[in-house]
Order: structure tokens, then sequence, then C-alpha cells
């Protein structure tokens, strides 16, 4: 039998950037910011992958689509399964 949990949610806050060197990004949890590594965009699909340490220590990689205001996709910690991951823009 298949059982999925939901086991929470957290609101990280996500900067994005185009420079001169490419794409940059960083997350903010609470007190932590995280650089973002290997971001690119293909179209309206973005992937990075970043490293936390809160709530615990994982690598995590992300993979979406932005659509207008909104974004939705997955992340994915190792070998664990995939959780969704949806969110809108801030002005």
């Amino acid at each position: 039998m298949r059982r999925l949990w939901n086991v929470g949610s957290l609101a990280v806050g996500y900067t994005f950037s185009r420079g001169a060197g490419g794409l940059a990004g960083t997350a903010t949890y609470k007190d932590e910011t995280v650089a973002l590594q290997d971001i690119s965009a293909d179209g309206d699909r973005v992937i990075w992958r970043q490293a936390v340490t809160k709530p615990m220590r994982l690598n995590l990689a992300f993979d979406v689509i932005v659509t207008d205001e909104a974004l939705s996709g997955h992340s994915r910690a190792g070998r664990l399964p995939r959780s969704a991951v949806t969110g809108r823009r801030l002005s």
C-alpha cells in the first residue's frame, strides 16, 4: 500500500537575478540564506540545486515551471521521494 504524507510547508524566499556571469540566486528561510547552484533556465523551466541546514541538513534539487506570477514543480533530497513545490511572485 502506498501512503502519501504531508509533513508541512516551509515559506522560503527566493531571489533570482541575471548578470554578466549568468543566472544567480539565493534562498532564505528564517535566519539562513544560501546561494543557489547550477541554475539553468530553458523557456519556462528553471532548475537549480541548493544545500540547507534547517530544518535539517539536506542537498536539494529543484525543477519548476514558471507561469505568469506563479511557479510549480518539485524538489528532491537525495533518494527521498520528490516533494511538490509551489510559489508566487512577491512584489
